[in-house]
């Protein structure tokens, strides 16, 4: 099968390229999966998981890229909930080869049914930005009704699902950005829009949850912003500011299909849009992987017409 490779950390992206690799087989509680469309996060030559397993022994080459929508080709043994010639689309493990081919051997538990409806481009565009919004809010910040929440980069592909979520349950959303990001925020939710180049983000007041996708000073900054009991939660790593009398929470985010079903269902009535950038194949991913400009919105590789 084809699919990206990297086997010099050093090299970064001027290590990746496109190759024939083995077609993976469905181990224990595994099924195989035709990979339609996959997406990928910027960063991830930069994670140790890229590189090696999970007791830290090289396992190049390996294919990055760990969102996907497709059709299951093979069941593995043991494997229950899905089914030869289902579509589905999830989130593959971190720590094994990823989505960036034309198959992929992943965990049952990691996929959720993509209904009939949902283009698979659309698909492999939900799994990273959709549950890290879900957990991020609802697990991690407690988001309740009337509350006041402030989103970093709501333009963005975790941003624009973070506020659509944050309005839906009834919270007050901010969003911030550039300025060329402002009509896109409030267009995916954002009821007012904080330019981080030229406005004062301290203007905003007192803000119950902060969902910070950029880190830096902006993160430590937002610290400053929580009311008593409120939470910063984090994406970009260690909080390096906490609020006085609040929580400071990083987290990764982690696959679950119930999570998937709740998020995909929102798409196919209409209360979730999901902000797809480029759309590129295979034969193009080393570039897409590494942009000459600022892309706006999701990345996604469409591996099947």
């Amino acid at each position: 099968m084809k699919a990206i490779v990297v086997t010099d950390q050093a090299a970064g992206t001027a290590g990746m390229k496109l190759a024939e690799r083995p077609e993976p087989q469905a181990a224990i509680n595994d099924v195989v999966v035709e990979v339609h469309a996959s997406g990928f996060v910027p960063t991830e030559l930069a994670w140790p998981s890229t590189w090696a397993d999970r007791l830290d022994r090289d396992r190049t080459p390996s294919i990055p890229g760990h969102e996907l929508a497709g059709v299951v080709t093979a069941l593995g043994y043991g494997t229950t909930g899905l089914s030869v010639g289902q579509r589905v689309f999830g989130l593959a493990d971190w720590y094994r080869d990823g989505t960036l081919a034309e198959y992929v051997a992943i965990e049952a538990r990691n996929l959720a049914a993509l209904p009939g409806d949902v283009d698979f481009t659309v698909g492999a565009s939900l799994p990273i930005s959709g549950l890290t919004a879900w957990q991020g809010l609802f697990e991690h910040g407690r988001l309740q009704a009337g509350q006041s929440v402030l989103i970093h980069g709501s333009a963005g592909a975790v941003g624009s699902m973070v506020a659509q979520l944050a309005r839906e349950a009834g919270a007050h959303v901010i969003g911030t950005g550039r300025a060329a990001d402002r009509r896109m925020a409030l267009d995916f939710g954002a009821q007012e829009f904080v330019d981080l180049d030229n406005d004062v983000l301290e203007d905003v007041g007192a803000i119950d949850l902060v969902f910070d996708v950029i880190g830096g000073d902006i993160g430590k900054r937002s610290a400053g912003l929580i009311r008593a009991g409120g939470t910063l939660v984090s994406i970009v790593g260690p909080v390096e500011a906490r609020p006085a009398d609040g929580l400071a929470i990083d987290f990764v985010v982690e696959s679950d299909r119930a999570q998937l079903g709740e998020i995909v269902q929102r798409v196919r009535d209409g209360r979730l849009r999901t902000h797809i950038g480029t759309v590129s194949t295979l034969d193009d991913a080393v570039a897409a992987f590494n942009p000459t400009e600022r892309r706006s919105g999701k990345t996604i590789i469409r591996v099947r017409p």
